[in-house]
């Protein structure tokens, strides 16, 4: 996924009231953004961080800017951080539409924002005439506390939870159903998940894996003109 215009370079001074985020650029002009990420974003908003951000030219819009990214310094150096919620479901539609992700390759059809279940919509609809329909649920993960170990969830998710039941229903049906985790930094070799921060979500998620429902997870090659799917991670699960 290419960026459609140039990324501005800033300063994070905070991030509040979930959805914002006051920042000052580097030609010295304070702005604030959206920050289209509802987690907690542990480890990502220490003031101080270098972030980047996308500009509007649309006079409707109250913020003009979009917090897309953040530099993290971890115990193997910096790295860049993909923050904004509303990307993966274009990054991991653009990979499969190009055939970059091994186990979702021969589907004919390519659906986003699909309603079925109960209420929801499934991030990714593949489809085809010889193989039942493939249920795609795209998670965003950023949280990393351990070198190289990325986790999933950051905060408390019920609507994760609720997702997974869905998932299961949809295999119960005879459908296939997969949950792709983007780990969008460049310095995760392997997920878990963080079961002591959401213990529900751990237990819905090892309930949906023994109906069938698939899970599998890409990190990401990131900078500042564009954010690629580049390599398959190891999902570790105790239990």
């Amino acid at each position: 996924m290419k960026f459609a215009t140039p990324l501005e370079r800033g300063t994070l001074t905070k991030r509040y009231k979930r959805f914002l985020a006051d920042i000052v650029l580097d030609d010295g002009q304070a702005v604030t953004a959206s920050c289209p990420n509802t987690g907690s974003m542990m480890g990502l908003v220490d003031p101080g961080n270098p972030v980047w951000l996308t500009t509007s030219d649309n006079p409707k819009r109250k913020y003009r800017h979009t917090w897309e990214m953040v530099e993290v310094t971890t115990s193997r150096g910096t790295a860049l951080v993909g923050l904004n919620t509303g990307r993966p479901n274009t990054i991991v539609s653009e990979a499969v539409g190009d055939g970059s992700i091994a186990e979702l390759t021969g589907y004919t059809n390519l659906r986003n924002e699909v309603k079925y279940g109960t209420n929801s919509r499934i991030d990714i609809l593949l489809e085809a005439d010889d193989r039942p329909a493939c249920y795609v649920e795209v998670k965003n993960v950023t949280l990393l506390r351990h070198a190289g170990l990325a986790e999933f969830p950051d905060g408390v998710t019920a609507r994760g939870a609720k997702h997974l039941m869905e998932m299961s229903k949809m295999v119960e049906q005879g459908a296939r159903a997969v949950m792709f985790y983007l780990v969008q930094r460049a310095d995760a070799d392997r997920l878990t998940f963080a079961s002591d921060i959401d213990p529900a979500y751990l237990k819905a998620f090892k309930h949906a894996r023994d109906v069938g429902v698939e899970a599998i997870a890409y990190g990401c090659s990131l900078n500042t003109q564009e954010i690629t799917i580049e390599r398959n991670l190891p999902i570790i699960l105790d239990g």
